[in-house]
């Protein structure tokens, strides 16, 4: 994380409405953008997607409206997760509309400030039962197949040349269906796909999902874009013969179960780390661990076990 020393400089540049990712990346090789880069670019703008949401609330109703028939299509499910909440404007405009609510609902992000955010965003739609958390679309804190329906909305977009790790990350974690919703670079027109290559967007989803031997089911434009130069596709993709497990938040590079240990601390038993819980939201990036092997230990049993006395 050593770009958070330009942070200062940074909050400069986003003031003055530069491109926050442009000015990180400067002249490194490669057209990738970096974990450090779409965090520090994502963590600066948080409450833009809320300004937007105000101004198209028209549209952003018509967005969910049209991803609760796609999801209701399907059949009824116990819990749902969106893969890069962001400020959770999606999933506060799919909840109300789906006719079979699910019980389990989740979200993450790897920016903590938009998570904060997502979570005032929620309440004023009503919506209380949705757990959030920091995480790392790449490591995700969960088991394998622990969520019913695993969605994304432009969230996997920055990870140009990604495709495959992000959709094997997503697969896992998923127990019936994968419904990605991300610009569409087979259907978008020469200069949106031009547009996709300077900005390091993904350009390989569908190829991806078939070389990797997915099941998709569906495969179209989305219907509902915000942007023509970047076309929201849609792509669904079916798991079957995978036995659910229950969703539960674990630790990111163990995957081991996380306890409780207070209200601002959960805790690895098995692989010692502690990741903290600022505001009610846990932090599950993997960067956020912390080494706490004696975290459990009782220091009086540990004076009486070596006959220490003071």
């Amino acid at each position: 994380m050593d770009k958070f020393k330009q942070l200062a400089r940074i909050k400069d540049i986003y003031n003055k409405g530069g491109n926050i990712i442009k000015y990180l990346k400067g002249n490194e090789a490669g057209t990738q953008n970096s974990l450090e880069d779409i965090l520090i670019s994502y963590d600066f703008q948080s409450g833009s997607y809320i300004k937007h949401f105000a101004s198209e609330i028209d549209f952003k109703t018509g967005y969910g409206a049209a991803l609760a028939s796609v999801i209701g299509d399907l059949g009824n499910f116990n819990s749902i997760m969106e893969a890069g909440v962001g400020e959770a404007t999606t999933l506060g405009s799919l909840l109300p509309q789906m006719k079979q609510k699910p019980s389990d609902v989740f979200g993450f992000d790897i920016s903590w400030s938009r998570l904060k955010f997502a979570r005032s965003f929620l309440a004023d739609m009503d919506i209380t039962n949705a757990s959030l958390f920091t995480a790392n679309l790449f490591e995700i804190p969960l088991s394998e197949s622990s969520i019913d329906v695993v969605y994304t909305s432009h969230s996997i977009e920055p990870n140009g040349g990604r495709e495959k790790e992000a959709l094997q990350e997503l697969y896992r974690v998923t127990g019936k269906y994968l419904i990605l919703l991300e610009p569409s670079f087979e259907f978008g027109s020469p200069e949106a796909q031009a547009r996709m290559k300077e900005h390091g967007y993904v350009t390989r989803l569908y190829e991806a999902a078939t070389e990797l031997g997915y099941k998709v089911i569906e495969h179209r434009l989305f219907g509902h874009s915000a942007n023509p130069l970047n076309p929201t596709g849609l792509i669904i993709i079916e798991k079957t013969g995978e036995i659910s497990t229950p969703p539960a938040l674990k630790c990111p590079i163990s995957l081991t179960d996380l306890e409780k240990h207070n209200d601002s601390l959960l805790y690895s038993k098995d692989s010692f780390l502690a990741y903290p819980v600022i505001n009610d939201i846990p932090c599950l990036l993997k960067e956020n661990s912390i080494l706490a092997v004696h975290l459990l230990s009782d220091y009086a049993q540990f004076k009486a076990a070596n006959n220490i006395m003071f």
